[in-house]
């Protein structure tokens, strides 16, 4: 029996105080063995030899071009490494780290026996408190309590990501009592943060600057090699990059389809201004998307091809475009 999340897509402005957020499309590739750490390190964005129990890493895992398979939240979870991720980029993700895995002593595979649930909102934590001895918080974002890791994700309202298996997950649902949306809430959720969301069909075009991965930490320049690092130190040093992450948004009178194309003017003429990566479309008909637009001035007028009359404005992220 899988739990029944609510068809409403609220704005940001109509969800309630404290929610749940049924990960329904939300998977995991897990690396366990003697070699896990120094074998993941040589394939992602990220250093992995600074991963422990309680602290979270974001990183992607790159072609040898640089082009992102996946980016993913890296926690530690019964002796092994969990790449949290859309269940979407999983499939490429989890061929290219196994090609590799064969000469190395560890053991790469999707997750198939854990469930995923969010916990957002203002009252977050004192109900995670009642529940848990130990909740996670942004100096220790990972936590295991018995069978269960807690997962702080930091933001404008505070998210935790509960893991566990399902019959634990559906009774933690019903004591809680609260409502609960689908994955496209998580998905609002993400795009206004600024964290990239890959698709099948986005996996692997796009190097991880594109992505604002350096804004996010999910880049070190100081771990040495892994597949793709060239490509993306040149991007860095050298200024290549001229293409970023944006969150967008446009009040539509029809539907968002999801072949829609984003327009920018030019002059008395209208042109593709770039990749959709991710929208969501609340009842109101209010929609933010995640695009990858030219990032080398001020953005142009833009439009959603499909719905001439749109008009789509860049809205904040709440972070910059300087590594760290």
């Amino acid at each position: 029996m899988t739990i029944i999340a609510s068809t409403q897509l609220p704005s940001l402005t109509q969800l309630p105080e404290t929610y749940l957020i049924e990960l329904s499309d939300f998977g995991a590739i897990s690396l366990s063995g003697a070699e896990q750490t120094s074998y993941l390190q040589g394939q992602v964005t990220c250093d992995v030899n600074n991963s422990t129990e309680s602290n979270l890493l974001v990183g992607a895992h790159c072609d040898a071009k640089g082009k992102v398979f996946s980016v993913f939240r890296l926690i530690n979870r019964s002796s092994a490494h969990l790449l949290l991720q859309p269940k979407a980029s999983i499939e490429s993700s989890l061929k290219e780290l196994r090609k590799f895995g064969v000469f190395a002593k560890v053991t790469i595979d999707a997750i198939e026996d854990l469930s995923f649930i969010a916990l957002v909102g203002e009252q977050a934590n004192t109900l995670l408190q009642q529940e848990f001895s130990q909740v996670p918080d942004s100096l220790s974002p990972v936590v295991q309590v018995g069978t269960t890791s807690l997962v702080y994700i930091c933001g404008d309202q505070p998210r935790y990501i509960i893991i566990d298996e399902q019959v634990t997950i559906k009774s933690l649902v019903q004591k809680l009592a609260l409502p609960t949306y689908s994955q496209a809430v998580w998905n609002l959720l993400e795009i206004t943060q600024g964290f990239p969301i890959l698709s099948t069909s986005t996996s692997g075009h796009y190097v991880p600057q594109m992505l604002n991965l350096q804004a996010i930490n999910g880049i070190s320049f100081t771990k040495g090699c892994y597949l793709g690092q060239e490509t993306v130190a040149r991007m860095q040093y050298l200024g290549k990059n001229k293409r970023a992450l944006f969150c967008l948004k446009a009040q539509l009178e029809q539907p968002f389809q999801s072949d829609d194309v984003i327009e920018k003017q030019l002059g008395e003429n209208w042109r593709k201004g770039g990749d959709i990566l991710a929208h969501y479309q609340a009842d109101d008909g209010s929609c933010v998307m995640q695009a990858v637009l030219a990032n080398d001035g001020d953005l142009p007028s833009l439009r959603i091809a499909s719905q001439v009359d749109s008009v789509v404005t860049n809205q904040a992220l709440p972070y910059t475009l300087v590594a760290e």
